[in-house]
């Protein structure tokens, strides 16, 4: 059953078979702190579970959907549940992908790192004119590891996934939607609408018709993410504990450029 009682760092609402999770740490661009990081693992079997949700709607409170992990000077991303976090991290993608009723991306603002990999791996993605999304995660000396490397070149190719990755550049949303990224670009403010009607619309369907429909094109998504997740998550944990990391953590609090060595 989903409860906002066992959430603290996502806010949850039930409406008329639709559940609106909202990521809820605005004064920190809901960057992923331990406790979200632990929550997106066991919101997506609360939502397959809850009898009364057909379809859930994931977005952001205030001006950014997700900046990805949160690297501010106070922020722990150990976990609640004793699991170390790249196991989360592999939680994360696989219960997503797992969610057999449908789930849709209202991207109101900025979605980075693993902010644009849980928007990405939504069924539906309805970003705001003036969102940007992209993975950094190279920006900060670490490998592009929690799911960008399933389901960037799955959505716009090897090539142009690589080099998103490589880069680590955000894009626009009207270019994510030229590229095949996102579903729909609307206008500023009109994210959270647009997907609430299409989820209204997803949960008046036949449940069984629309789930299963779902399930089947997820088991390619699932296939890949088993071959690749492994292998990146794992590297990502060995970049973590880089000097290369700790020199961009260090650039990231101090507000300047930082300065890579290599080792």
């Amino acid at each position: 059953m989903l409860r906002q009682e066992d959430y603290e760092a996502i806010q949850v609402e039930k409406r008329e078979g639709i559940a609106i999770l909202t990521l809820n740490r605005p004064e920190r661009l809901n960057a992923v702190n331990g406790a979200m990081h632990s929550e997106l693992t066991t919101v997506w079997p609360a939502v397959q579970a809850d009898p009364e949700v057909r379809a859930a709607v994931l977005t952001g409170a205030g001006r950014a959907f997700c900046a990805g992990g949160d690297f501010s000077g106070g922020a722990r991303m150990a976990s609640k549940t004793g699991l170390t976090m790249m196991q989360e991290a592999r939680r994360i993608v696989d219960n997503m992908l797992d969610l057999e009723k449908p789930v849709i991306a209202a991207v109101n603002g900025p979605a980075a790192g693993l902010g644009a990999t849980v928007a990405l791996c939504c069924d539906v993605v309805i970003a705001a004119r003036g969102a940007r999304i992209g993975d950094p995660h190279v920006k900060m000396g670490i490998t592009a590891g929690d799911g960008g490397a399933v389901i960037w070149p799955l959505l716009v190719g090897v090539n142009r996934a690589k080099y998103m990755l490589m880069t680590g550049d955000l894009i626009p949303a009207d270019e994510a939607f030229a590229i095949g990224l996102v579903n729909r670009v609307v206008d500023d403010g009109q994210a959270l609408p647009e997907a609430l009607a299409l989820a209204a619309r997803l949960a008046a369907g036949a449940p069984y018709a629309v789930q299963s429909s779902k399930i089947a094109v997820n088991k390619l998504v699932k296939a890949v993410s088993n071959l690749v997740l492994p292998l990146s998550l794992a590297l990502e944990e060995i970049s973590m504990g880089t000097e290369d990391h700790r020199e961009a953590v260090r650039a990231f609090q101090e507000k300047r450029d930082p300065r890579f060595s290599g080792r």
